[in-house]
């Protein structure tokens, strides 16, 4: 199935990201599909995925676009083998990118508490006479 295509509604099943999302990944450069059909039908593949959903998990964290082709990016120098400079200022992108991804963690999880205070309290003004 590694090499297996699937068509973009597959795809957005599969990540659950709408259609116009996918091809907007792909008309920026984010995620380009892997293939194309005889009717110019984008594919997709495992790999294409994997790439989709770290981009579905920065979105909610406040990454750019730029910042998520970056670490994109830094992820495939870093599954390279060989060793270079890159390799070094790739590292240390992503080592940045846990830290945002920390700290935005820590963000959401206080509005979470916040909303879930909230709907407690309506939840006990709700029940009155």
């Amino acid at each position: 199935m590694a090499n297996e295509h699937m068509q973009i509604g597959q795809v957005a099943e599969r990540t659950e990201l709408s259609i116009k999302t996918i091809r907007h990944y792909d008309d920026v450069g984010l995620v380009t599909p892997s293939a194309r059909s005889t009717g110019g039908f984008r594919l997709y593949t495992e790999s294409d995925i994997s790439r989709l959903l770290v981009i579905r998990r920065m979105k909610p964290l406040g990454f750019t676009l730029e910042e998520m082709k970056r670490l994109l990016d830094s992820l495939e120098i870093l599954a390279d083998a060989s060793d270079d400079s890159s390799h070094t200022a790739a590292t240390e992108f992503i080592a940045d990118c846990h830290t945002r991804a920390e700290d935005s963690c820590r963000h959401l999880r206080r509005q979470l508490t916040y909303a879930e205070e909230l709907t407690a309290l309506l939840a006990e003004h709700s029940q009155r006479p």
